[in-house]
């Protein structure tokens, strides 16, 4: 009768354990959808970081100014219109990045090499790559 009472309150010890242990590892899962503002960026897949998104929604990060270089080549921008880039790179945050360059991409804006380059580096900086 004893061993039978304590295998019931093993049963239901394991029980609780493993319902914890599910309820903290579904709580860390959270759909890219709905990841918090300071997402680390460390996620196997953080849609914050992605610049292969499947959504094509454009997404404006105070920068319409840029629209005035739809179509323009990423090499033909004088020193004036390079700062201009990079006053915005630099007011993003760098969880912003990722999604910046998509909108810019969506919008048919080739952001001057270096510009891109600095863009790269920062959400590489992010991934930890």
């Amino acid at each position: 009768m004893i061993f039978l009472v304590l295998g019931i309150v093993l049963a239901l010890v394991i029980a609780l354990v493993i319902s914890r242990h599910t309820d903290n590892d579904s709580e860390d899962e959270q759909p890219a959808a709905e990841l918090p503002d300071d997402c680390c960026g460390a996620h196997e897949v953080c849609e914050s970081d992605s610049l292969l998104r499947s959504d094509d929604k454009i997404e404006y990060y105070a920068d319409e100014e840029l629209d005035d270089f739809i179509g323009k080549e990423a090499s033909y921008y004088d020193d004036k219109q390079i700062e201009l880039f990079r006053e915005v790179l630099y007011t993003l945050k760098e969880r912003e990045v990722a999604g910046w360059l998509k909108s810019l991409q969506l919008r048919n804006v080739h952001p001057p090499h270096i510009i891109r380059e600095e863009a790269l580096m920062i959400v590489a900086d992010r991934r930890g790559l």
